[in-house]
């Protein structure tokens, strides 16, 4: 057995098509929860929620000591957020009941139309200190909430695996909650981007 156990090729190599996909730059700072590859839209799953109005979802996702976090971005998929009231995004910190961090503003009535990137930049900027597991959490109030691009996962199996998608909270407005208290476990995973 080697450090990279039975793989006997360079790790480095399997790993060459990821480059297509990152920022041209390396000093670009960016952060996501699954490849950009293989997404579908939540529209085509009426078994997979994405969203629930007034409820928070959250992912983990990892961060690494010193990363400063500005932006949050999630992508709307086929059905747009119909008559919005609230919206935001929150990052969460990395304790074992994980603790509200930073939240973007409410976007309130803003649109957010079909297969659109929204990026919100957080109130302040947060400067990570510990390299750990955060979360990001998004809320949607609306008459329909919009459908988001992400994946299926299964739910977590052997003792001590991470949901890598929950929800929590209830009758959410303005304001994300202070901590993830409670999450409830699901199967649509959002993709997020950290910039």
């Amino acid at each position: 057995m080697t450090q990279l156990g039975g793989y006997i090729r360079n790790v480095r190599d399997a790993l060459m098509h990821l480059n297509s996909s990152d920022p041209a730059s390396a000093d670009t700072f960016f952060r996501r929860n699954l490849p950009r590859t293989g997404l579908y839209d939540s529209a085509g799953d009426t078994g997979q929620v994405a969203l629930t109005t007034q409820v928070m979802t959250s992912v983990p996702i990892y961060l690494a000591a010193g990363d400063v976090v500005t932006n949050i971005s999630f992508r709307s998929g086929a059905t747009a957020a119909d008559t919005p009231t609230n919206w935001w995004f929150a990052l969460y910190s990395n304790a074992a009941t994980p603790a509200l961090l930073g939240q973007t503003a409410d976007q309130t009535s803003t649109a957010w139309a079909a297969n659109t990137t929204m990026t919100k930049a957080l109130a302040a900027p947060k400067t990570i200190t510990e390299s750990g597991i955060y979360y990001v959490g998004i809320m949607v109030k609306a008459t329909a909430v919009p459908t988001l691009l992400g994946t299926i996962a299964a739910p977590a199996i052997a003792t001590g695996e991470r949901a890598l998608s929950q929800s929590s909270g209830s009758s959410l407005t303005t304001t994300a909650p202070a901590t993830i208290a409670t999450p409830t476990a699901k199967q649509f995973v959002p993709y997020v981007e950290i910039t």
